[in-house]
């Protein structure tokens, strides 16, 4: 077997752990936001409210955005854990004070508003990628 096989075959259950790690931490970010949202996000998309399939797609990216950098800037599980929780919650706190400056925006997201989800995303991401730039720093 050629040493790229076998650098294939020793690194890439390396890879599908450090990956099904951080797709937890997603997942349990998500499940966080939801929990601590007041918005409901999720019996509006279930009715058909665009605005809030939009909104919560930005909180999935603003949420995998850093994760991913924190991943990238990790050398062992605990790191990976570690920093993944960390921008995790600095992450939920940005979005809970974004929705607190912009605070009739989800009210308008509420009754179908997709252009102020866009905004809500908009600033979402952008806070998401600041932190993703500090954690790669």
């Amino acid at each position: 077997m050629s040493s790229e096989v076998q650098a294939f075959a020793s690194g890439f259950p390396i890879t599908l752990l450090h990956a099904g790690i951080t797709f937890a931490l997603l997942v349990a970010g998500c499940a966080l936001y939801l929990t601590l949202s007041r918005f409901k996000e999720i019996s509006r998309i279930s009715e058909g409210n665009s605005a809030s399939a939009v909104s919560f797609g930005g909180v999935i990216l603003g949420l995998a955005i850093p994760l991913s950098m924190s991943l990238n800037a990790s050398t062992s599980l605990i790191e990976i854990g570690v920093w993944g929780a960390a921008t995790i919650a600095v992450q939920l706190l940005a979005f809970w004070l974004i929705d607190r400056l912009l605070s009739g925006l989800p009210q308008r997201i509420a009754d179908g508003e997709v252009a102020a989800a866009v905004l809500l995303v908009a600033a979402k991401l952008s806070v998401a990628i600041i932190l993703a730039a500090a954690v790669a720093g």
